[in-house]
């Protein structure tokens, strides 16, 4: 075998290497749901975000300093950055972490999937965005496979109104996040995305101290265990900064578009790993409201692009 001839397959397997970098990524998203499950049965809610995002603000911090980006802050950036702040990092997680104390992983990861039909709803709403017509098919779709999550399928729920409050808590997690990413689209280009997202994480910290205090440390912090540390550093380290990283250079490689699509696998990975590490239930409805989700999400995106 000649010098040509490696060269050739080593620039194959690059190139495949390059094209689903992503699903490393996508991974380390999901596993997100099973640590969070593991989390919060050992850390208060409010602990649980701000110990997560200290953790991976530190390890930006020093990551940032390495690289010499410099980490000035504009006076007019601070109030929008804190809202990102507010949104993104406290309301979403602790909205999250709450929904996993009602309702299963599997449900978490079914509903986060809406995220880019929100989104694109109140992008036209606020940004007065175009919006297709052929997107409308998507979203109805997508709520239909979320309300047969929230429903379980069962009429008698509607009719009692006895929704699961985990999966209630989980759809005010996703509108907050898509409101984040409509105050994003306002200072996006403007601040170096890693440093943007280190002042996001610090923010956070910063305004969950009282919480932290009221919750009082002393008191639960001696009865956590290996498990519960572990699984606040996977999500500190490997779904918060790694993953970021890894989603960072997938976007300069292959496209924003490109690589927006693999997150849409999280649902699936989030569903295999609950099954097999959590022991949860995985049924035919769930299943099915899951492609209905990702099938209506893919729609819509398609529609925004063409």
């Amino acid at each position: 075998m000649n010098k040509s001839t490696l060269t050739l397959e080593s620039r194959g397997v690059m190139g495949v290497v390059n094209k689903n970098l992503m699903i490393i990524a996508t991974l380390f998203f999901s596993g997100a749901f099973i640590a969070g499950k593991f989390s919060v049965a050992e850390f208060p809610v409010y602990s649980l975000t701000f110990f997560r995002f200290l953790i991976a603000a530190v390890v930006l911090f020093f990551i940032l300093r390495i690289k010499g980006v410099d980490l000035s802050l504009e006076k007019r950036d601070i109030p929008r950055v804190v809202l990102l702040s507010l949104l993104g990092m406290v309301g979403y997680h602790v909205f999250f972490f709450t929904a996993l104390k009602h309702t299963s992983s599997v449900n978490t990861s079914l509903i986060a999937a809406m995220n880019p039909i929100v989104t694109t709803i109140m992008a036209s709403i606020f940004l007065k965005e175009k919006f297709p017509k052929k997107a409308i098919g998507g979203i109805l779709i997508s709520f239909t496979g979320v309300a047969l999550i929230v429903t379980n399928g069962s009429l008698e729920v509607i009719k009692n109104m006895n929704f699961n409050i985990g999966d209630i808590y989980m759809l005010m997690a996703i509108l907050s996040f898509s409101i984040y990413f409509i105050v994003l689209k306002g200072i996006v280009g403007r601040i170096d995305p890693m440093k943007l997202t280190f002042y996001v994480f610090f923010f956070c910290v910063v305004m969950l101290v009282p919480m932290v205090i009221y919750e009082n440390p002393v008191e639960y912090l001696p009865r956590t265990t290996s498990k519960g540390w572990g699984s606040l550093i996977y999500m500190s380290i490997f779904a918060s900064v790694v993953a970021y990283l890894i989603q960072q250079i997938s976007v300069k490689r292959i496209g924003p578009a490109k690589t927006s699509l693999y997150v849409n696998l999280v649902p699936l990975f989030s569903m295999i790993m609950a099954y097999f590490i959590l022991g949860e239930v995985i049924t035919l409805p769930k299943i099915f409201a899951g492609a209905m989700i990702i099938s209506g999400v893919l729609i819509t995106l398609k529609s925004k692009s063409s």
